[in-house]
């Protein structure tokens, strides 16, 4: 599926954070959140430096935003993420009522929004996003496959 070219600019300037994240150790997934045509809120995977299994790009990208918007609800933003979200960042989502969420690879271990759950599309919400796939997902997922190969040697 081909996707308008400003989706590949901010899912790329995503995959910039997760280099962030493998530059540090950190598994590497980076997330930011767009708002009005400006990004409002980046993150990338921060567990091991913060030591809080909660610090998922996604969940640092969604405070950051909530901050500079002053709300706790993303209305009319759109997330990039470089991995499908696992079911904690989704249910965030949800929460922050994001209504857009762009990812790259799918997460065949932990993947909550197509892979091995779909939280988001269940229904059972009164919130439920439209979800988007395949963006640099070739670039994403070599990434975390190198990542996970160097720490395996």
């Amino acid at each position: 599926m081909l996707f308008e070219e400003i989706h590949y600019k901010y899912m790329f300037r995503a995959l910039q954070e997760a280099e962030k994240a493998a530059d540090a150790g950190e598994v590497p997934v980076g997330a930011l959140i767009v708002h009005a045509s400006r990004i409002i809120g980046t993150g990338y995977n921060q567990m091991r430096t913060l030591l809080d299994a909660t610090a998922h790009a996604e969940m640092i990208a969604i405070t950051a935003a909530s901050a500079t918007l002053g709300s706790q609800f993303l209305d009319d933003c759109t997330l990039y993420v470089t991995l499908e979200p696992c079911v904690m960042c989704t249910g965030a989502i949800l929460l922050s009522r994001i209504p857009r969420v762009y990812f790259s690879a799918f997460d065949p271990k932990f993947g909550a929004m197509g892979s091995i759950y779909n939280v988001a599309a269940e229904g059972k919400m009164n919130f439920v996003p439209e979800v988007f796939s395949g963006i640099y997902e070739k670039e994403s997922a070599e990434m975390l496959k190198k990542f996970f190969a160097d720490r395996r040697n």
